[in-house]
């Protein structure tokens, strides 16, 4: 369960932003919200804002957070970190990224900084009974573990290097259970979806493979959106790659390499009432889409994950976003799945969706860096009022203006 996120000096975010999912005083929809300790949690958010104005950058900055403790503990001796800061900011100036959440019922809180593409400090705490206790701070190399864990971390250190995260060291050499919960967190919990980037083919067939529910719940979503589709088969199975069919021979010492690797062979048909359609080579985008998303977000919801989406209107249609939005308000599970997503969509716009603290701008300043704000911290925005009709209208800022000068005097030259 995220409960915040902090971060400075990423790509386009050059002054600290803040981003939570802990709800506000308004008192709108209180049956949607999960109650942990003293906070209000938040089951969705999402993120509106003009082209260029730093949604996806805030994402990244989340996958950039996840990225380096799951795999920092791989990077070799001079290999520097990965560090994007904002175009005015100094050569020497530290990115920070910070986070508190939840996971087994214990608020964790950690946090780290890089300079010069290298760590520079580190934290972990947790709040067991509600109350902070330090498992341990870092300074450049220097470890200061909390008295409870004195002595436990010495072949950790050992292995720490300016380029590691000590969170990712700790989890892989130690036995300390705070650790591995934290580290599973970043590396399991939180599920990151760039369409451009990730494709769930054969993830979502794998679980159609194992699960027969979900084969039936992808069925019922195709038909109620009208598509005809009567059976879906899949098959994923593991070969060889030198099994697979070569178009240009191959040296023998190729051959050889490949036929101790192996590859995965997808096999994906959606039945209608008198053919079949290859998903792969045939089937419509819309469909594909559908076929990628739909049962890893059933099994996010299961699992209590984490879902965090760019410009999720790429993926699929706004009436299949608002019912994916729907589910995760509303799913009664014991686990407490979160979706967070960035769009242009303004249909979603919806205070019968939405409460006001659920709803996020990206806007640049000045400088040229992000400002990220709630529409909670936007004054005279009424319960009831036409969201999506305030956004476009510019009440909320976010949007790009357009300069009537500027087509003005275009269209008279192309006129002209």
């Amino acid at each position: 369960m995220l409960l915040e996120f902090k971060c400075s000096n990423h790509r386009s975010i050059k002054e600290e932003v803040n981003f939570s999912m802990i709800a506000g005083s308004d008192n709108t929809s209180e049956g949607l919200l999960k109650e942990f300790g003293k906070f209000r949690v938040l089951r969705s958010a999402v993120i509106y804002g003009a082209n260029g104005s730093g949604k996806s950058n805030f994402i990244s900055a989340l996958l950039f957070m996840c990225d380096l403790v799951s795999n920092s503990i791989n990077y070799q001796p001079g290999q520097g970190i990965f560090q994007v800061r904002h175009k005015l900011s100094a050569e020497d100036s530290s990115s920070r990224y910070s986070i508190q959440f939840v996971r087994n019922d214990i608020r964790y809180a950690y946090g780290f900084s890089v300079k010069q593409n290298l760590i520079q400090d580190e934290y972990l705490y947790y709040f067991p009974k509600g109350r902070q206790v330090k498992i341990f701070e870092r300074d450049r190399l220097e470890i200061r573990p909390g008295d409870r864990y004195k002595g436990v971390f010495d072949v950790s250190v050992s292995i720490l290097k300016d380029n590691r995260l000590f969170l990712s060291c700790a989890a892989n050499y130690s036995n300390v259970k705070e650790i591995e919960e934290a580290f599973l967190f970043f590396k399991t919990d939180i599920v990151i979806y760039n369409p451009e980037i990730n494709n769930w083919t054969e993830y979502s067939i794998k679980l159609m493979q194992d699960n027969d529910m979900m084969k039936k719940i992808f069925l019922n979503i195709l038909r109620a959106l009208g598509t005809g589709a009567k059976d879906v088969k899949v098959k994923l199975e593991k070969i060889k790659l030198a099994d697979l069919p070569q178009e240009l021979p191959l040296p023998d010492a190729l051959k050889s390499l490949l036929g101790t690797k192996e590859g995965n062979r997808i096999e994906a048909k959606v039945i209608y009432d008198q053919f079949e359609v290859d998903l792969m080579t045939e089937e419509s985008t819309g469909v594909k889409r559908l076929f990628q998303m739909i049962c890893p977000i059933i099994d996010i919801l299961n699992k209590g994950k984490i879902l965090i989406c760019d410009e999720l209107e790429t993926c699929l249609h706004e009436s299949v976003i608002f019912q994916i939005v729907q589910l995760f308000q509303n799913y009664q599970k014991d686990k407490f799945a979160q979706l967070i997503f960035s769009t242009h969509d303004t249909s979603l716009l919806d205070s019968d969706l939405f409460r006001r603290d659920q709803v996020w701008f990206t806007q640049l300043n000045n400088e040229r860096a992000t400002d990220l704000y709630s529409l909670v911290e936007i004054k005279n925005v009424r319960k009831s009022e036409n969201l999506e009709k305030g956004y476009v209208s510019g009440k909320y800022g976010a949007i790009p203006m357009l300069n009537k000068k500027f087509f003005n005097e275009l269209e008279e030259n192309i006129l002209g």
